[in-house]
């Protein structure tokens, strides 16, 4: 295998393409129109998050996972703890940039790292299925948010994992989640794995991309030491895939050492999970809980149209799309998620205390464009009064 190819087969369900399916070259095509990279608009630091306390949560099959905790200065009665569950090929720290805004907010939170990613223990595949990932969720929640109300949120795979944790567990989305957010996912029921190459392509992806990673995995060690001579070509396709506007080195190699710090083997263990899912009949025990869906309008990994089937099976769900956006959309735009999220969180906690109907809501879209991120990058001599809010068409 050439090289490009070994460094292209970096990029999670990207790494399926481009080791499995013949599209090297249209790989390499449209990540170089599409990975741009531009001076940093945050500070250095920016992706830096001390954790609160760590624990240790044992699975029922016995794998452990990587536990974080953010305790508020000052806890409000009543207030919901915010559940965070990341995405594929990641790790708790994707939410780094919420996370700040939301314990800035006040609000408990609590994230952890899936099985077989980030800080996690190693799960044998036998065990990476979206049904262990939500009793992983479950087992997470009852160590370390026993009580008071919840507000879910997931990226992704993460979301999945919430949706499942919903199906196994209706008692505890019945009695105590009053907020639940998706984000950039998917309930499945159609082909998950294409990359924008279409049904055909992607079906093969899906097929043949567990073999091709299970077979990368067995020569990891060998392969690691590529990264450092194909940075460049690493940084190009994860531009591309993981986002849909340009973004800075630092924001491009974050998402990256998350993803190419998942072993190729892992990545082929969750293959079929992801390929094979349909959480749809899940959904409906979201009914008459404050939902927010929320993906990127340019996401090549779960497109919009995987929203908009989760939104037209929970009434009263509210759909938000961001303009420019990729599948890392809290990273790409982190004012506007952060934003989202906290009115969830705010919508969540007086629907629960006033009893609302929220499944009576008219269904909601809006679209939104990140003008606080335009403002950041915008010349000193752009006209001022620009708001620092997203703006909704």
């Amino acid at each position: 295998m050439p090289a490009a190819r070994r460094t292209l087969a970096g990029i999670g369900i990207g790494l399926a393409a481009a080791g499995a399916a013949a599209a090297a070259g249209v790989v390499a095509e449209r990540a170089t129109r599409g990975g741009q990279l531009e001076k940093g608009t945050l500070p250095s630091n920016a992706y830096d998050y001390p954790a609160g306390r760590e624990a240790v949560v044992i699975a029922d099959d016995g794998v452990p996972l990587h536990v974080e905790i953010d305790d508020p200065d000052e806890a409000v009665a009543g207030r919901p703890t915010i559940v965070l569950s990341h995405g594929y090929c990641l790790s708790l720290r994707s939410w780094v940039l919420q996370r700040r805004a939301l314990a800035r907010a006040g609000y408990r939170l609590v994230l952890w790292d899936q099985r077989s990613h980030g800080q996690s223990g190693r799960s044998g595949a036998e065990g990476c299925t979206i049904d262990q990932l939500g009793r992983d969720l479950a087992r997470v929640i009852a160590e370390h948010a026993p009580d008071g109300p919840l507000i879910l949120v997931g990226h992704s795979m993460g979301g999945m994992t919430t949706m499942s944790l919903a199906g196994q567990f209706p008692e505890l989305i019945d009695e105590r989640v009053v907020a639940v957010g998706f984000v950039a996912t998917s309930a499945g029921g159609t082909a998950m794995v294409s990359l924008g190459f279409g049904p055909m392509i992607g079906g093969l992806i899906g097929r043949l991309g567990p073999g091709v990673l299970s077979r990368l995995g067995r020569v990891q060690g060998r392969l690691d030491p590529l990264r450092r001579l194909g940075r460049g070509v690493e940084d190009v396709v994860v531009a591309r895939y993981s986002f849909d506007s340009p973004m800075s080195v630092d924001a491009v190699r974050f998402a990256g050492d998350m993803i190419f710090g998942t072993p190729f083997s892992v990545m082929g263990d969750f293959l079929p999970a992801l390929e094979s899912l349909d959480l749809r009949a899940d959904l409906d025990r979201f009914r008459g809980i404050d939902v927010l869906v929320l993906n990127g309008a340019g996401d090549l990994l779960t497109p919009p149209e995987h929203s908009a089937d989760i939104v037209r099976l929970i009434p009263g769900a509210e759909h938000v799309v961001i303009k420019d956006a990729g599948h890392l959309v809290m990273l790409e735009h982190p004012d506007v998620v952060n934003e989202q999220l906290l009115d969830l969180a705010l919508r969540g906690q007086r629907a629960a205390s006033a009893q609302l109907a929220v499944v009576r809501k008219p269904r909601v879209k809006r679209v939104l464009t990140d003008l606080t991120r335009l403002r950041r990058k915008a010349p000193r001599s752009s006209p001022a009064g620009i708001p620092r809010r997203a703006s909704g068409e």
